[in-house]
């Protein structure tokens, strides 16, 4: 009799633990569903010439260039200002934008370059290679900066997300690396915003202050 009840008592369990299995199975599934592309562009369906009109530059001559079959956005090298392109919808939803970059230094002259959320005085993600920083801005403003290694002539991936805070506001979190390498499994640079935060579009934006084109591709933005 104790064998038999231990017999049933296992496959009790057997089928208990196969229901909690497929319970967490959905509920990770259920969370990867539940994220949405707001806005998604690889320049690839793109013809050569001025940008379409899910674009909106604020100022500078962002065109799409195709050259030996390859499709992106390119910023001219000038003039020497800085310059931005508004895209996607308005949104105050949780969410991430990727995307990548390409720009080259002359002598001592370095381009900045980066993306951001939540309209044009948002919050950015910004290379600036003349500092060596990876840095978050909040419109023009720098708030927060880490050592980073740039490449020149190399492209570079950037992904700033805009996630909310554990209890109350917002949390601002910064990656890049290099395009092929693995992308950090951490935040490398962070900034905690205590209020909340207007809605917005999201952007690029580059200064082109060593006189050569700055290129993007690959946007990707996705809400949580």
């Amino acid at each position: 009799m104790l064998g038999i009840c231990e017999f049933n008592d296992m496959k009790k369990l057997t089928r208990f633990c196969a229901l909690i299995a497929t319970a967490l199975a959905v509920s990770v599934t259920s969370c990867v569903a539940a994220d949405t592309v707001l806005f998604e562009q690889n320049f690839e369906a793109s013809s050569a010439g001025p940008v379409s009109k899910e674009f909106l530059p604020l100022a500078g001559d962002f065109a799409v260039v195709v050259e030996n079959g390859a499709h992106w956005l390119e910023l001219p090298g000038t003039p020497l200002d800085t310059f931005g392109a508004l895209f996607g919808p308005s949104s105050a939803e949780p969410g991430s934008l990727e995307g990548k970059f390409f720009g080259t230094k002359t002598g001592r002259k370095y381009p900045t370059f980066g993306l951001s959320l939540r309209g044009a005085g948002g919050y950015r993600l910004m290379v600036s290679p003349g500092k060596g920083q990876l840095e978050i801005y909040k419109g023009d403003e720098p708030l927060v900066g880490v050592p980073f290694a740039w490449t020149s002539g190399e492209w570079v991936v950037l992904k700033l997300s805009v996630v909310k805070g554990k209890s109350s506001g917002w949390i601002v979190e910064g990656r890049a690396w290099a395009q092929g390498a693995q992308a950090p499994a951490e935040p490398m640079v962070r900034f905690e915003v205590p209020t909340e935060i207007s809605a917005g579009r999201a952007a690029v934006w580059a200064s082109p202050f060593s006189g050569t084109p700055i290129r993007f591709d690959d946007l990707k933005w996705v809400s949580h």
